[in-house]
């Protein structure tokens, strides 16, 4: 018997592997499309608890109605994110091989807006899988600010991640490939766990 259960859980974590695989092969694919990156992103974030929990099937047709979802209330929003994303990363590359004074000011004023950004986006990715089907760009950002608001630490360490993540992908950019959706997605997953509480088990004597 204690075998038998010990290769249902492997299989049962080959079959998570999977899937999450799969949902990022479909999100690289798709997002390849310029106004397609963001919504696909959403989707993916919405069906991930699916995915890992296990708990629900047909989780592909699942993921193409979350994104035609994503698609018709975020296209535009996502967009405007795409081109930001881009003017920043531009700035931030322009400013640190230029010389003189005004290089620091820039980098000390873009440095942490981005730092914030990526904040932002992990929050609004956290609150994705509960949001309303009628929820709009200024709700989701609403609710991502209180997100960042109550766990400003936590959502800090994901933005670590984040650039940590980039930079490596940047030196070996197959790791695009891999985990351009799942890196954030998991990420946001993490930070929007419920915390576990404290009991008397946990409390050594």
């Amino acid at each position: 018997m204690e075998k038998a259960g010990r290769t249902t859980s492997v299989l049962s974590k080959l079959s998570v592997v999977g899937d999450l695989l799969m949902l990022q092969l479909v999100f690289v694919v798709i997002s390849l499309g310029i106004l397609t990156l963001f919504p696909a992103a959403f989707a993916l974030q919405r069906v991930l608890p699916d995915a890992i929990s296990q708990e629900r099937p047909q989780l592909m047709r699942r993921y193409f109605r979350e994104f035609r979802w994503a698609m018709k209330q975020f296209w535009l929003s996502g967009f405007a994110l795409y081109v930001g994303g881009l003017m920043l990363a531009f700035g931030i590359s322009f400013w640190a091989y230029a010389a003189g004074p005004a290089r620091v000011f820039a980098l000390l004023v873009l440095v942490p807006l981005t730092g914030l950004v990526l904040g932002l986006y992990l929050s609004g990715l956290a609150v994705l899988p509960t949001a309303a089907p009628d929820a709009t760009m200024k709700t989701l950002f609403r609710s991502a600010n209180h997100f960042l608001l109550r766990r400003p630490i936590p959502v800090a360490g994901g933005v670590v991640v984040l650039l940590t993540w980039f930079a490596l992908a940047s030196q070996v950019p197959t790791l695009l490939v891999v985990g351009s959706g799942l890196v954030p997605a998991l990420t946001a997953y993490m930070l929007a766990r419920p915390r576990r509480e404290k009991t008397s088990e946990d409390v050594s004597i």
